[in-house]
């Protein structure tokens, strides 16, 4: 029986440009030795069009083969390696009750207009487009919550209520202006625990979502890290709690904690809160120059699913395999959704 990592040789080598492997910062090494694009999340959508392949394998979860299938174009096929390595995150957000909630925030007369992080499932997406919402990044959240904000008579974001409270901190949203929902919301009948009245003189509706990852940090490591190091620098993801956020050196997306490793003064120490493969990626890449180390060891077990078994089976079978796609209902009022953000950060 052949060896998976040779399968994938042997089938990248004999399709070439028709095929590309894109891997999401956060998968294992193993797994991102053969990718041939590798980035965020939105990052890798956005190249997609570009690309001359025809199969294109997605690792990483699946909302992000989702946003794929939404963008890629009609001769394309969007692949991944296991369907249910989903994002506990946007699972915390489905799209009936979105709309659900959001048509009752608005029976006073409101214009709420939804902003959805991109990790979040093409449902939400096409909701948040079809009630005049858009899309936002960790690294352009700011920026679309200010356009957001222009749109209406208040904002909706969702699912992430620590990227939502670090955004509306850095824009300066006074605290008696937010509201966070109440977390029943993410499985129960929303007509039970929301009113229009909760939220009339509220600019910023939180959703009570969040990322299982992120939310595994403490200030107690980082205020242990700065007693025992007080020369190491902290960077976090936004997806963390605003306290941490407060308390780190910065924080940004995947891309400006790696950029921040790369610019940091040889002989620097770093402690970087987000999902460990990143970290220990950028730990192997600047040995010897600067130390890099997890806040905690917090791995994602959905990104773990993929594997290089998982992948070379879909290498084995793509002609046969059912790709990822995205009814028109859904993928059209998702797009515009994607659009807006990708038109306002142009």
């Amino acid at each position: 029986m052949e060896n998976p990592k040779d399968t994938i040789i042997r089938i990248k080598e004999a399709m070439g440009e028709s095929l590309s492997i894109l891997g999401h910062h956060y998968q294992s090494d193993e797994v991102i030795a053969f990718t041939d694009v590798r980035g965020d999340s939105l990052e890798l959508a956005r190249k997609i069009n570009d690309l001359k392949a025809k199969h294109i394998v997605f690792c990483g979860v699946f909302f992000m083969a989702e946003s794929a299938a939404i963008l890629c174009r009609p001769d394309q096929k969007i692949h991944i390696p296991d369907t249910s390595a989903t994002c506990p995150m946007a699972d915390m957000a489905e799209g009936k009750r979105v709309r659900q909630v959001l048509d009752i925030l608005q029976k006073n007369g409101r214009k709420i207009v939804p902003l959805t992080y991109v990790n979040s499932s093409a449902a939400v997406k096409a909701v948040v487009g079809e009630y005049g919402g858009s899309v936002c990044t960790s690294a352009n959240a700011q920026t679309m919550l200010s356009w957001a904000i222009k749109q209406g008579d208040g904002v909706l974001f969702l699912p992430d209520k620590h990227l939502a409270r670090n955004s509306a901190n850095a824009l300066g949203i006074p605290e008696e202006e937010r509201i966070l929902l109440p977390v029943d919301v993410i499985e129960g009948d929303p007509e039970l625990y929301v009113t229009p009245s909760m939220t009339d003189d509220k600019q910023f509706i939180i959703w009570p979502g969040y990322c299982p990852i992120h939310e595994e940090f403490s200030l107690d490591t980082i205020e242990a890290i700065r007693a025992a190091e007080p020369e190491a620098r902290i960077v976090v993801h936004p997806e963390c709690d605003p306290a941490l956020v407060h308390a780190s050196d910065g924080n940004g997306s995947t891309t400006y904690l790696i950029k921040y490793a790369a610019e940091a003064p040889q002989g620097a120490t770093i402690y970087i809160g987000t999902e460990v493969n990143l970290v220990n990626r950028l730990a192997d890449q600047y040995k010897g120059e600067k130390t890099i180390k997890p806040l905690i060891a917090s791995q994602c077990d959905d990104m773990a699913k993929i594997t290089v078994e998982k992948l070379a089976h879909t290498l084995d079978n793509l002609e046969t395999a059912t790709p990822v796609t995205v009814s028109d209902s859904i993928k059209e009022p998702a797009k515009l959704a994607l659009e807006r953000m990708l038109k306002v950060c142009s």
